[in-house]
């Protein structure tokens, strides 16, 4: 259908002003109208997918898998059957022999000299990795380095002439909605291209520095380490898992936000490792019952539930702070404050905010390497000497005595863990309801450590007598705090 031209005329008598106002807005119409025409024009994702693709490669993996000494899994141990399994195996040149096993994988080129991004566990454990390039072309790849936190690693190829790549785009500017690209290299079928929008932002699956984009663009076995794209394609997520029943794709994939993954790449670059910072604290989320016991005015930031020799022990962080800002930056949850704690650098000297006693206290605190500390034991104090009272006790639902070292044996606590240990749990009581169960140690209660049970009641009274509804308890279990507020009944 052709388009025909339309004239309009405005009469002479028209006054002027009329007639700019008719003007003005038949040249807006007009603009909508070109505008409408472009976006129908642009419907096709193939110019983009044509200038992308080339930085997309497959990537294959093989792996020496040590053979079978015999035929374990297929009959039993002393089985009539053993022998013919045996025998069977040999023929086919199985038998106890090294086999090769291979997968495959996606992943993209970010530098022309050939720096290339996957995901770690397309490669993890490979003896040989093989890069094919989208104009057909294969290389050997090196393993620069992995980061299993957030399944991201980084490969390096030679190559004699410039390689096609891709570019970071910003992934916190990105929103639901907004159309994105998947390429990789899907069940192994060769270069594929798929579309779909963001679905959400900001998941977490199980990783402490976790931040995936969530796109219904469809993700299959072998899209993994491939890119997400953005619309002006920019790289803003690694496709890294899937939600799925039957291992297909069923429209809820994820992709680690790209902020993360261009931290991660730059100190395996520089590095070849990673180097995160480390606070030093044990730490949970402030709940409304929490908050309320606390004297707190909103259930955020992240309260310490431990604090073992560390940087932030040096700086005179104690147990029972709520940390609300780290840098300069608000802390709203615990997920938070781990990111940005593991974003910041290794020896940078920040400054902390932490409510105590209600009141706000800024701690200068020397960050460690997150790394180092892990593979950290804590020393073990020796026992001091006090008298220990055979006394039990009801509150709050709980059945409690002293700690002893009898107890700690049995328990497993530390020498130096002074507290009061829960033998019983009413199954009616908030208490069982929040979780507390025999074998807990409670070490503190109201922010003040208990160790007796006249401390125990001490403090409920002066909870009730400051007319608070709730009681905050410090409890451990195999060596591990975390706090939880106990209603008060009468």
């Amino acid at each position: 259908m052709q388009s025909k031209a339309v004239s309009i005329s405005i009469h002479p008598s028209f006054p002027i002003a009329a007639r700019a106002l008719v003007l003005s807005l038949l040249a807006m119409v007009f603009v909508a109208l070109q505008a409408v025409q472009g976006f129908a024009q642009q419907t096709s994702l193939a110019p983009l997918a044509e200038k992308i693709s080339p930085s997309v490669v497959n990537i294959t993996t093989s792996t020496t898998v040590a053979g079978r000494t015999g035929p374990q899994g297929i009959v039993p141990e002393g089985s009539p059957f053993e022998d013919f399994f045996r025998e069977f195996q040999d023929r086919n040149d199985r038998g106890d022999r090294p086999r090769k096993s291979s997968a495959l994988g996606s992943g993209f080129v970010i530098s022309a000299d050939g720096y290339v991004v996957t995901n770690n566990h397309v490669i993890e454990g490979a003896d040989e990795i093989l890069i094919e390039f989208f104009s057909g072309d294969e290389l050997p790849a090196e393993v620069i380095g992995t980061d299993p936190n957030t399944d991201i690693a980084l490969l390096k190829v030679k190559s004699d002439t410039p390689l096609p790549f891709v570019s970071f785009g910003d992934s916190d500017l990105a929103r639901v909605g907004d159309w994105v690209i998947a390429m990789g290299n899907p069940l192994g079928q060769g270069f594929s291209v798929s579309a779909g929008i963001v679905s959400a932002r900001n998941r977490a699956l199980s990783g402490t520095y976790d931040d995936y984009i969530q796109t219904d663009a469809a993700i299959n076995r072998g899209n993994s380490g491939g890119p997400l794209f953005n619309m002006d394609g920019e790289v803003i997520g690694v496709n890294t898992a899937i939600l799925s029943p039957n291992g297909g794709s069923i429209g809820i994939g994820f992709s680690m936000a790209s902020n993360v993954v261009t931290r991660v790449v730059d100190q395996l670059q520089e590095f070849g490792e990673t180097r995160r910072g480390w606070l030093g604290v044990r730490i949970q989320d402030v709940t409304a019952d929490v908050a309320e016991a606390m004297g707190l005015a909103s259930a955020s930031g992240a309260l310490v539930t431990d604090v073992p020799d560390g940087p932030a022990k040096d700086a005179n962080m104690q147990a029972g702070d709520v940390i609300t800002s780290f840098a300069g930056k608000n802390v709203e949850d615990t997920r938070g404050l781990v990111r940005e704690v593991g974003n910041s650098p290794v020896g940078e000297t920040v400054p902390v905010v932490v409510m105590r006693d209600g009141t706000p206290l800024t701690l200068s605190v020397t960050l460690g390497r997150r790394e180092e500390a892990e593979g950290a034991v804590p020393a073990v104090a020796a026992a001091p000497d006090a008298a220990e009272e055979p006394q039990v006790k009801e509150l709050l639902g709980l059945t409690l005595t002293l700690l002893t070292d009898d107890a700690r044996t049995e328990l497993g606590v530390d020498n130096d863990t002074q507290g009061l240990v829960v033998t019983e749990v009413d199954e009616a009581s908030e208490a069982f309801e929040k979780g507390l169960r025999a074998g807990d140690v409670i070490t503190e209660a109201g922010q003040q450590k208990v160790t007796s049970i006249a401390d125990m009641e001490e403090r409920v009274k002066a909870a009730k007598d400051a007319g608070r509804k709730s009681l905050l308890l410090l409890v451990r279990r195999a060596g591990d705090p975390r706090f939880v507020a106990l209603g008060i009944t009468e």
